[in-house]
């Protein structure tokens, strides 16, 4: 609140503006500062580049409540500021909010003078008689509690090891949460079937990459053949692909390129394969606002297939090199280089499985765009992955429980939120020590109710009945732990209630 308050105090421009047939000096319309104040929330990185011109428009209004702006009649307090050419200026005065302060009585301009030590006789040293202390485990622990603060006990809890088709689950989850937020949305159905999404895809495209961010392929057979990438090397790095021992004659470069156009154009699906040809049409309307076309691009080509986007990241580097070389040779008569990559690309790259009039247009559009931006978009997004890699530490991540939490599922949550998880309990059921403490634990607290006790004693016995049998074998084992209450005080109360009824009779007056 303060920062943006005092940017927009101190940058905001003013000059003057006539309203009325009378100038008013060192003000702003209400579009100049929403204008102005859009542009700032958005390069902010307390609100980045998602603000809306509506939200900008809210904030003013606030701003306008609190006296940071007032109208050029000096009137404020009521959010009447609209998106129009009325006139607004900066009060004398700014409303800051107050930042903590220290208090008044750490700040003196007179420092205390304290004692020195030459102002004590100070005994000499000597031996101090000192008396063994012996801790029993009362003493010991409130020891202990006073030297940590009377912090609450605690013990540390291991989680399950999240599976992988736990693991795959929440990539697809996230990345289709992602996917639906940067189109704008409300649901996927008809663009994307979630049934053709393969999440192992989607780490093996994040995690399986070299230092250029090309997707490396474990399995040799789906690579490209070594004549191909030669080729595609040869024409990337033009001329240093000239210096190596290759035949050169005029048209040698034109050869090369027809080589590899027809390799491409064999396949008899796209690289972006038909599946996902709706979801990639549906991106054309972002390509207009070029960081919401490149984050969209960014998610939808990480579901590919690794071997598909392996492909058409190398055919992306090779098609944008040869279009920006200068110094390599038309590779067309009639066409620049730019041009004939797109058009003989295209099809390969993008097209519907029915034969549509607009495919070839529609095509043209996204590979150009690609092109443009394509070391940008055949990345992972690091956003994505981040929150994704953090929802999964929060899962692995030790949990520590406090002694008094959840008091009303002592046991049922030790059992259902996986306090001892399932596999290791069953590893542990010949040797159920954890659990008997845990028990003993209930029984020995003295700072418990007996009412706390007994529930807490009936939830252990219906979770784990085996240890709680081997604690208490009998009822009479369980009936020491509980005594039961002297029948004296209701015998009193019984020969009480034989005496007749006798009014009550006011034997003193309570007036003074």
């Amino acid at each position: 609140w303060n920062e943006t308050i005092e940017l927009f105090r101190a940058k905001m421009p003013l000059k003057k503006h006539r309203l009325h047939f009378r100038t008013h000096d060192h003000c702003f319309s209400a579009s100049e500062g929403v204008d102005w104040l859009h542009e700032l929330l958005k390069s902010n990185h307390n609100f980045g580049p998602e603000v809306s011109r509506y939200q900008t428009v809210q904030l003013l209004k606030k701003f306008l409540k609190n006296h940071v702006i007032e109208d050029i009649k000096g009137r404020w307090g009521k959010e009447d500021f609209e998106d129009n050419n009325r006139l607004y200026r900066f009060p004398p005065s700014s409303p800051l909010k107050p930042y903590p302060k220290k208090s008044s009585h750490l700040i003196c301009e007179v420092r205390p003078k304290f004692p020195n030590w030459s102002d004590y006789d100070i005994p000499k040293p000597g031996p101090v008689p000192v008396r063994p202390i012996i801790l029993n485990s009362d003493s010991w622990h409130k020891r202990h509690s006073i030297a940590i603060g009377e912090v609450s006990e605690c013990r540390i809890i291991h989680r399950e090891e999240v599976s992988q088709a736990t693991v795959e689950e929440i990539w697809k989850s996230m990345t289709l949460a992602h996917l639906q937020k940067i189109l704008g949305l409300g649901s996927l159905d008809g663009v994307l079937d979630s049934k053709l999404l393969n999440p192992k895809h989607i780490i093996y495209n994040v995690h399986h990459i070299n230092k250029q961010g090309v997707v490396i392929l474990e399995n040799k057979l789906e690579e490209l053949p070594q004549w191909v990438l030669s080729a595609m090397r040869c024409l990337a790095n033009w001329p240093n692909g000239s210096e190596l021992n290759r035949p050169m004659y005029p048209g040698f470069q034109r050869d090369v390129f027809k080589t590899i156009a027809d390799y491409f154009q064999k396949p008899k699906e796209p690289l972006l394969t038909f599946d996902f040809y709706e979801l990639f049409i549906n991106i054309l309307g972002l390509l207009q606002q070029t960081q919401d076309g490149i984050g969209a691009l960014q998610v939808c080509c990480l579901l590919l297939a690794p071997e598909n986007r392996r492909k058409l990241q190398l055919l992306m580097r090779m098609m944008t090199r040869i279009a920006h070389n200068v110094k390599m040779p038309p590779l067309h008569d009639a066409i620049a280089n730019r041009m004939l990559m797109i058009q003989t690309f295209s099809r390969c790259i993008l097209c519907s499985e029915d034969e549509v009039d607009l495919d070839e247009l529609l095509a043209t559009r996204l590979v150009s765009f690609m092109m443009d931006h394509y070391q940008d978009i055949l990345r992972a997004p690091d956003h994505l992955q981040s929150a994704v890699e953090e929802h999964l530490a929060h899962l692995r991540r030790v949990q520590i429980k406090y002694a008094g939490a959840d008091a009303d599922a002592t046991l049922a949550s030790f059992t259902s939120r996986h306090q001892i998880g399932t596999e290791e309990f069953k590893e542990q059921r010949h040797s159920q020590a954890p659990v008997a403490a845990l028990l003993e634990e209930i029984i020995m607290n003295k700072s418990m109710s007996v009412k706390e006790k007994k529930k807490k004693l009936k939830q252990f016995q219906k979770s784990c009945p085996d240890v709680y049998n081997n604690r208490f074998p009998t009822a009479e084992s369980e009936a020491v732990l509980f005594p039961e209450k002297s029948k004296l005080k209701s015998q009193l109360m019984f020969f009480t209630m034989k005496k007749s009824f006798q009014p009550f009779h006011r034997t003193r007056s309570f007036r003074m």
